[in-house]
């Protein structure tokens, strides 16, 4: 996957891990790494000046998880101070791909590789992502 040395045009988003994240191990249960990554994406979309529910309110589009590839790589424990990626690997016409890392400092904690399509907002059918949307991301890239 990517690299894990931050750099100026990274995006991160910062997540504290709360006792409610953990199991009873202590440690991050996986599912909720997935949490982090949605954050990050949701942010990060935000940052490009895009609010998800004023999309759907205006362009008539949801996105959802299409799939996702993960591998955890260490534990976070508790009362970590994480720092979530969420960097557009890929752009297609009716979804985005994002490769994302979690880091506790420098330290690679988990990375994923997200697909997310563009559904419209009442069948839930794939729809082209709306036009002014697709310009500010091939901007940013």
């Amino acid at each position: 996957m990517a690299d894990t040395a931050p750099s100026e045009t990274r995006f991160f988003w910062p997540v504290r891990v709360y006792y409610e994240d953990t199991d009873a191990g202590g440690v991050v249960y996986y599912a909720n790494y997935l949490r982090f990554f949605e954050r990050a994406r949701t942010e990060r979309l935000r940052e490009i000046g895009f609010e998800q529910d004023e999309l759907r309110e205006r362009s008539g589009v949801l996105f959802a998880v299409r799939s996702v590839q993960a591998e955890y790589l260490k534990p976070a424990r508790f009362n970590d101070a994480l720092r979530v990626s969420a960097e557009i690997s890929e752009l297609r016409r009716a979804s985005i791909s994002f490769s994302q890392q979690i880091l506790r400092g420098d330290e690679l904690i988990c990375e994923a590789a997200i697909r997310i399509a563009c559904l419209t907002d009442g069948e839930l059918k794939p729809t082209a992502i709306p036009d002014d949307l697709m310009q500010r991301i091939k901007d940013v890239l």
